[in-house]
């Protein structure tokens, strides 16, 4: 097992110090123009679900985007994969972040939730609103019954459990998530390296948050996103390493209004760069992932702005209760949508979904004949 000690002596600070002025510049631009910009909330939703398949690439999987978008709507064409239900994770997993307060993440509450300690149960191991979970759910203060149990009785309520928390999923209702039930000391073996302590790699890796409090915080998510890799945290979820240090960004104000996504950049980045031997050359990897990151989602914006004004000029002389505004803003805020998405989003029917798709001149984005799906133009 390799040592888990990041040393962060000797900074290359001569040679970091001109890119992370230019990241940094970088970066509180977009969350400027994100501060007042009309389309903030579509742009999140997109760099989400870019950053979740981004993840998932940097792993040497692929996972296509429309899959992903029909699998967080419910709509899956397919049984959906591995990779997609990850990916599904990472998506899930930023959304939460981004909702909760801003040192949520990296506060013990945050990172014991987000790491699955502490009995609760992480972002990957419970799925959407329940699925994949008929665990029941018990109190463990509730008082024990003094009569004999009756197996058949309790057999039948567990069946009944799982009954009702399907019924919940299929209708759309919140359910609980269940709760962890397994220690990470009783981990299998085939799956897990016991000898991996990720609590001493973790307490390893908030040491170096703690080492780095008085560096610029650019400076310091490129060093984090090294210490992560470098010490391998966790064996099974390297992709939230990222998400942590975006989480740093937003809470030291550098990127207040958005999160950053840390795994697009890093797509832009070789490889080669990212794991080279030499730290300093690591750091400026880690660096221009960062800066990429912020170029990406400044050109993104800007391409949504345009589209957002060109499909807006069909709205001239529409009346007031025409759904094509509705739709406008639906398209925005999803790399694709379907028939079905525009259904449910719109309340219209699957005739009037359809209308609206053409009148908007959207884009037909599948090749298919069936469960077609639409995007920009």
């Amino acid at each position: 097992m390799k040592s888990m000690a990041y040393a962060l002596a000797k900074l290359p600070l001569e040679t970091l110090i001109g890119p992370v002025a230019r990241a940094t510049e970088l970066l509180a631009r977009l969350d400027e123009r994100l501060f007042r910009s009309p389309i903030r909330e579509g742009w999140i939703e997109r760099q989400n679900f870019a950053d979740a398949t981004a993840a998932l690439w940097l792993e040497g999987e692929l996972v296509h985007l429309e899959d992903l978008v029909l699998h967080d709507a419910h709509m899956d064409v397919r049984a959906p994969t591995h990779e997609l239900t990850r990916a599904h994770a990472v998506l899930r997993a930023r959304r939460q972040i981004f909702g909760r307060a801003p040192d949520w993440a990296l506060g013990r509450d945050g990172l014991r939730q987000l790491t699955g300690r502490g009995g609760a149960a992480a972002p990957w191991e419970v799925g959407r609103k329940g699925e994949g979970s008929t665990a029941l759910e018990l109190d463990p203060d509730a008082p024990l019954e003094t009569d004999e149990p009756d197996p058949l009785a309790d057999e039948f309520a567990a069946i009944d459990a799982v009954l009702d928390r399907a019924a919940k999923v299929l209708d759309g209702g919140a359910v609980a998530a269940r709760k962890e039930t397994m220690s990470h000391s009783e981990r299998p073996a085939l799956v897990y390296d016991l000898d991996w302590d990720e609590d001493a790699r973790l307490a390893e890796w908030q040491d170096v948050i703690a080492d780095t409090r008085e560096l610029p915080a650019l400076l310091r998510g490129a060093i984090l996103l090294d210490a992560w890799s470098e010490i391998e945290v966790l064996q099974h979820a390297a992709w939230l390493g990222p998400l942590l240090v975006a989480a740093l960004l937003r809470q030291e104000g550098l990127a207040a209004g958005h999160l950053a996504s840390l795994h697009l950049g890093a797509k832009h980045i070789p490889r080669e760069r990212r794991r080279e031997r030499t730290r300093s050359n690591r750091l400026l990897a880690f660096v221009d992932a960062i800066q990429e990151a912020a170029l990406a989602g400044l050109k993104e914006h800007d391409r949504l702005m345009l589209v957002k004004k060109q499909m807006e000029r069909r709205l001239r002389e529409r009346r007031a209760s025409s759904k094509l505004s509705d739709l406008i803003e639906l398209v925005l805020a999803r790399p694709i949508v379907s028939t079905g998405m525009i259904q449910d989003g719109l309340k219209v029917s699957k005739q009037g979904a359809l209308n609206l798709v053409g009148e908007l001149s959207l884009r037909e984005m599948t090749g298919r004949g069936r469960f077609r799906a639409w995007g920009m133009i």
